[in-house]
């Protein structure tokens, strides 16, 4: 089994959901006491929000790097952007490695396409729905469409996202306002939607809609599981 090495941190609340969902995951596959091996390098995500608030991305991509370095001085295999924003850095977390980065939108992605969707609609942080990076990605290298909410719903899916769920609030009525968004999105053709910031899952799971879920934080620990465990 291959060690995988997270940077994680962004939020934690998201980081203890990986750190979960990799183990279950393994313990499913391999049975008895095997669980994974993980090496986490957990960032402090107050000195992340803030440069992102401030656009300093550059600045953001050394702290990751570093963070990547001494995932894979302390012995790991692969690695993981525990964060689907901070994959907007993630070309320069891959160029200083050498070991493998498991990409979130690619992923997310490959289960798009095996479920035969040609047009999604995308939740996440402001930076995630609005910026090319994560958008651009799906369409050039699986030919899928990307559709956002629209600019009030954007701000508010944002908020819940850093006002809330990063604090590790769980809200009745954010929860509402989500479905309702999401209800929209399917509305103006979205055949599915992507949980696109690691937190939402905490708020909305499948249960919750008849609209088909791809929780990107999920679809990240199963992509990284079959890598482990080649």
């Amino acid at each position: 089994m291959k060690t995988i090495g997270i940077i994680g941190g962004m939020s934690w609340e998201s980081t203890v959901t990986y750190y979960q969902e990799l183990n279950k995951a393994v313990k499913h596959i391999e049975g008895g006491f095997h669980s994974a091996k993980v090496i986490i390098n957990s960032i402090d995500f107050a000195e992340i929000e803030v440069l992102q608030r401030l656009g300093r991305w550059d600045e953001a991509a050394t702290i990751l790097c570093d963070a990547a370095k001494s995932l894979e001085k302390a012995g790991a295999d692969l690695l993981l952007i525990a964060a689907n924003t901070m994959h907007i850095v993630a070309d320069q977390v891959e160029e200083a490695v050498n070991i493998p980065l498991i990409h979130i939108v690619d992923a997310t992605g490959q289960k798009l396409v095996e479920q035969g969707i040609s047009k999604i609609g995308l939740l996440g942080t402001a930076f995630t729905m609005e910026q090319a990076f994560y958008k651009q990605r799906l369409t050039d290298k699986f030919g899928i469409e990307v559709i956002v909410p629209n600019g009030v719903q954007r701000r508010l899916v944002h908020d819940v996202i850093y006002d809330e769920l990063c604090l590790g609030k769980i809200n009745q009525t954010s929860k509402q306002d989500y479905r309702a968004i999401i209800d929209d999105l399917v509305e103006n053709g979205a055949q599915g939607v992507i949980l696109g910031c690691t937190e939402i899952g905490m708020l909305i799971q499948q249960e919750d809609t008849d609209v088909a879920l791809f929780d990107t934080a999920q679809l990240h620990v199963e992509a990284a599981i079959r890598e482990a465990l080649k």
